[in-house]
């Protein structure tokens, strides 16, 4: 283990800084071995610190220092102390009033692997301050609550980087000297934080449009791409133009500078950045058309698009006050994100969509030892916080408050919130207290979310009294004990109910004691609550927790009968789909446990046949009858088992589950398959991505079987796909098949997309997907393949990324090879790209849950991982708490 034991940042420790920036000039010249920084900065005392300090310390890493200045005297080497994560000035003017501060620093782009701070990808230069990338290009003060007017002049060579791009709007171009050299100067007057400093020098090509926002003021709107892919642009400006628009019209947030730019680049560790007014971008969130594209891509696009345009003020505009804050802005521009794919797709669809999101990987945290408030407080390094409990939960925190104050009470307390913290660096505090302030609520109870990790469970019974003509629900609530060991305390839960009668019609609701809140809203409170519900003149069946109104488990004794009643007549989709989903988990779980053929064929039976109305009525959307095909994952029934978990067992029922599905309700599936699309013609939109959606999941559950026709049948949608949805999806399950037809539509694919590096993730992907035997041994030789590279974010996703996160089978093979092989990956990687390292070993989350042979292998080789040499804050931070659980 380590010796020097980092240190943990600690909420309470905070303190306002001891000075301020008020500007920032930078002097950038662009050179790929050797970029010269030029930092004039105008610096002053903080009247708010709590002492007046003598010393000011700057962050910096892997920087080379040049001369630096103050007040335009250069100092002396005694004048200041440099260490490798700072430098600290020791002699600095007496008094309040402001001094300037120069600093020269020199970087090496071509050899940034961390992709922190300035790099290169594939000959673009570009930058990642987010959380602590600034510090990697100059000395400064790296931390969200300094706030400052950036003005950047950026030079070049013309013919390497034509193309220079920064912060705000442009007021400035020219030419340097003879040496074929050009500048460009450009001006944020918007105060920001530097992690939201981006800068950007390359050879692109771009498309433009423009928007005209609700005061009249005309925005020029472009997407840099590399040469030869501007068609595949499209998508992203078309989705940015109706972000912006339903901001207006939801939020009435307006657009605040000439220019917007968006830039498509290869390496990027996340999915995108914020950037003010210069948004970077993962490509394969940018690129698509549609014989290059998924439907799930176009989809992303259009949220992910969507998400970092609308930071603009979550996030932006107002930022937060330190790191631990970080769910007051992605929190909250997730839950922005997903209202507006709602609305632009479909409501019921997306709401699914999250919630499967949320409960594969978020309640898997909250269970696990990376179990942590949606308010952290504290860390080791920040990267590792950004996580789905800040996003996805902090996102079902927002959606509560909308849910407790209702519509208006919402809008009033956004609306404060934008007004009151405009140019602010907030805490969670201040943004409760804007709803408070604006509708008399008392919130204090309900911000204890923000504190408290774990996933609540509600533990109901719903009795019926006939007599007194009343159904009576007993709700409990109770929060497991997670890794912090801290004691849980209740919570104010929003839980939505309805009540229906046998011919399936929602009972209307008058409780004996006290109200009922708009659509059938009980506000639990306390350990335990009763419900008494008058009028009821027989036994209902109770559908709760309707449209997921609350990030918590639902435990409550319901019957097959009644399952399978819920799936037919619930008037409210989302709890039709859960109904179906519970059915599904209860299904599998049984099969998990018997090995009888007999009795596994009549469980999937009772299954199936509570499925084929729905699955068979055309009313419904079509993305909507895919969820509803769709099974849970091996990873949901994992956390339903809890511990003593063999991954290979569940994998045996999953199979054997979706084989009987497709026997039973193969006519039905076979009908689905070959229903004509109602557009001739490829659209990305919701309704012709749901008819594929559905026919693939339908082709899925046929190909089980693996009757010739069968076969023949998936061979046949791979070779005449006309579109990358279906060629896509064939492919990956002529991967997972036996034989020699995923050899030859892997090789086929290979063949014809080698050449583009954005496509090609697929192969590698579904190659690590697959379940065969050879997987592990295949992944091994794909690591030496040309095309991949373990400095590129992306195939390090594809190939190792799904193979340990996506391949519960044969990442948990009995033997220990697959841990062995993710232990090795993340050592490897972590010496290139420590952020990816540690994401990376999110995939020994779960160990702990593992029957006693895997847990023993898995162990072993965190421990590896964690005694490593020279292993990283990131790396060591997930590896011990992993590990020490």
């Amino acid at each position: 283990m380590k010796t020097d034991t980092p240190r943990p940042v600690r909420l309470k420790d905070y303190r306002p800084p001891d000075f301020l920036i008020d500007t920032v000039n930078l002097k950038v010249s662009l050179h790929a071995s050797e970029t010269k920084i030029i930092n004039r900065m105008k610096v002053r005392r903080n009247p708010k610190a709590k002492r007046a300090a003598s010393r000011l310390r700057l962050d910096g890493e892997h920087l080379v220092l040049g001369p630096v200045r103050c007040n335009r005297k250069t100092l002396n080497s005694t004048d200041y102390v440099v260490s490798k994560d700072a430098l600290t000035l020791t002699n600095l003017p007496d008094g309040d009033a402001p001094f300037t501060l120069e600093i020269e620093t020199t970087v090496n782009p071509q050899a940034n692997t961390r992709l922190e701070g300035l790099y290169r990808s594939r000959g673009v230069y570009c930058t990642q301050c987010e959380a602590q990338g600034f510090r990697h290009i100059t000395y400064f003060l790296d931390r969200p609550d300094v706030l400052s007017r950036y003005t950047v002049q950026i030079d070049a060579d013309k013919n390497e980087a034509p193309v220079l791009l920064a912060n705000g709007n442009m007021v400035e171009r020219g030419t340097l000297g003879q040496d074929g050299r050009h500048y460009v100067v450009w001006k944020d007057p918007h105060p920001k934080p530097c992690y939201l400093f981006a800068m950007v020098g390359g050879d692109l090509s771009s498309i433009a449009s423009s928007f005209e926002t609700m005061d009249g003021e005309t925005v020029d709107l472009r997407v840099y791409v590399e040469h030869g892919k501007e068609e595949r642009a499209v998508w992203a400006m078309d989705s940015l133009k109706r972000s912006m628009k339903w901001d207006e019209q939801r939020f009435g947030r307006v657009y605040d500078l000439e220019v917007f730019n968006i830039v498509a680049v290869s390496d990027f560790n996340l999915g995108a950045m914020e950037n003010k007014g210069l948004n970077i971008f993962n490509d394969r969130l940018i690129l698509a058309s549609p014989t290059t594209a998924t439907d799930a891509t176009f989809a992303a696009i259009e949220s992910v698009v969507a998400h970092e345009y609308f930071h603009n003020w979550t996030g932006n505009r107002i930022t937060c006050r330190d790191w631990f804050q970080l769910c007051l802005k992605e929190g909250l521009t997730v839950y922005r994100d997903q209202e507006f794919s709602a609305d632009e797709r479909s409501r019921v669809v997306q709401r699914i969509s999250d919630v499967r999101r949320l409960k594969a990987y978020q309640f898997a945290e909250d269970a696990g030892p990376l179990a942590h408030p949606v308010r952290p407080k504290s860390y080791i390094e920040i990267n590792n916080f950004y996580t789905t409990t800040v996003y996805e939960k902090g996102a079902e925190l927002v959606r509560m408050i909308a849910t407790l104050l209702g519509k208006r009470g919402f809008k009033d307390g956004m609306d404060l919130y934008f007004e009151r913290h405009d140019g602010d660096a907030a805490t969670i505090e201040d943004f409760i207290a804007c709803f408070e302030d604006a509708t008399g609520k008392d919130l204090k109870h309900f911000a204890r979310w923000y504190e408290q990790a774990g996933t609540p469970e509600l533990i109901c019974q719903l009795k019926f009294d006939k007599k007194k003509k009343q159904a009576i629900l007993n709700v409990e609530q109770v929060t497991p004990p997670t890794a912090d060991g801290t004691r849980k305390l209740p919570l104010h839960i929003p839980l939505k109910v309805g009540l229906l009668d046998r011919k399936g019609k929602a009972l209307k609701l008058k409780l004996s004691r006290g109200d009922i809140g708009p659509g059938g809203l009980l506000q639990i409170t306390k350990r335990r609550h009763t419900f008494r519900f008058k009028g009821i003149k027989s036994r209902p069946v109770g559908s709760l927790l309707r449209d997921f109104s609350a990030p918590v488990k639902l435990t409550m004794n319901v019957s097959d009968r009644d399952l399978a009643f819920l799936i037919g007549h619930d008037p409210d989709l989302y709890n039709r789909w859960q109904a179906a989903n519970q059915f599904a988990t209860r299904t599998l779980l049984k099969m998990i446990k018997t090995r009888s053929r007999s009795k596994q064929q009549k469980l999937a039976k009772s299954y199936a046949r509570a499925l084929q109305p729905a699955i068979s009525d055309h009313s419904l959307e079509a993305a909507y009858r895919t969820e509803l095909l769709h099974l849970p994952s091996q990873a949901d029934l994992a956390r339903e088992i809890g511990k003593n978990v063999d991954p290979q067992a569940i994998a045996k029922a999953h199979n054997r589950l979706s084989k009987l599905m497709a026997r039973h309700l193969g006519d039905t599936l076979k009908q689905i398959f070959h229903t004509k699309p109602t557009s001739k013609t490829f659209s990305p939109d919701a309704r012709s991505a749901g008819e594929r959606s559905l026919r693939n999941a339908a082709l899925s559950l046929l190909a089980k079987r693996g009757t010739t026709k069968d076969v023949k049948r998936l061979a046949k949608h791979f070779t005449s796909a006309n579109n990358m949805t279906d060629e896509a999806y064939a492919l990956l399950l002529l991967a997972a098949s036996p034989g020699d037809n995923g050899k030859k539509a892997l090789k086929r694919f290979h063949n014809k997309w080698k050449g583009d590096h954005v496509v090609i993730d697929t192969w590698f992907a579904a190659q690590a997907q697959s379940p065969r035997k050879d997987t592990l041994k295949q992944v091994k030789a794909l690591t030496k393949h040309p095309l991949y590279s373990v400095k590129a974010p992306n195939k390090v996703r594809a190939l190792i990324g799904n193979f340990v996160m996506q391949n519960p089978v044969q990442f948990n093979r009995p033997d220990g090879k697959g841990y062995q092989f993710a232990a090795d990956q993340v050592i490897a990687l972590d010496r290139v790209n420590p952020q990816i390292a540690a994401r990376l070993l999110g995939c020994f989350k779960s160990w702990h849950a593992l029957e006693k042979k895997r847990r023993k292998l898995a162990r072993k080789a965190l421990a590896r991982v964690a005694s490593a040499k020279g292993i990283s804050r990131d790396v060591f931070e997930i590896a011990t708490k992993i590990l020490n659980a």
